[in-house]
């Protein structure tokens, strides 16, 4: 299943609706939290959650994983090119995520382009369910696995590899003021 177009499509059709988190979360049974984590593709769904959704929204099942056009079998793009999404709030924190290839819609994985830059905000470590790949483009980031306190520094080429059920997340050295990384979440 991919999760990144599920998750547009279920916040689609919530906008085209004029439905709230909280009347979605109501109509559905399932918690505002969970509704908002999976909107931003943060969670994976069960089979009866993404049913309970697509009750909720007047739709069949299926509906959400459909897409308005087929999936072409290869696409070319540019960093630069990404499209903006706003991901659990990310720009307060600094951290803006480009979503690329997002014109393949049955891709096995999700690549995206991250921006960092300072911020008074720290975010906390973030969980999901999927693999993750992140190499560090530009700038030096403070790299954190199971807690705050476990960190090391990345500089530019350095990437990691985990099981991205473990807490994570990055955050700009002191003394840099920008960072770009690509992610990969499969």
């Amino acid at each position: 299943m991919d999760l990144v177009n599920v998750a547009h499509k279920i916040k689609e059709l919530r906008l085209q609706q004029q439905l709230t988190i909280d009347q979605l979360a109501a109509r559905s049974g399932l918690s505002k939290g969970y509704i908002s984590r999976l909107e931003n593709f943060r969670t994976g769904a069960s089979l009866r959650a993404l049913n309970l959704v697509a009750a909720a929204l007047g739709v069949e099942m299926i509906d959400l994983f459909r897409s308005e056009n087929a999936s072409p079998e290869y696409v070319f793009g540019r960093l630069d090119e990404g499209e903006f999404i706003d991901r659990n709030q990310g720009a307060e924190y600094g951290i803006r995520y480009f979503a690329l290839a997002y014109e393949k819609t049955d891709r096995n994985m999700n690549p995206f382009f991250l921006e960092y830059r300072r911020s008074d905000k720290q975010r906390e470590l973030m969980q999901h369910d999927s693999q993750e790949f992140f190499v560090l483009l530009e700038g030096e980031v403070d790299y954190m696995i199971g807690s705050a306190d476990n960190s090391r520094r990345m500089v530019k080429g350095d990437t990691v590899y985990l099981e991205a059920q473990l807490p994570h997340g990055a955050r700009l050295a002191p003394g840099c003021d920008y960072a770009s990384a690509l992610v990969i979440y499969h």
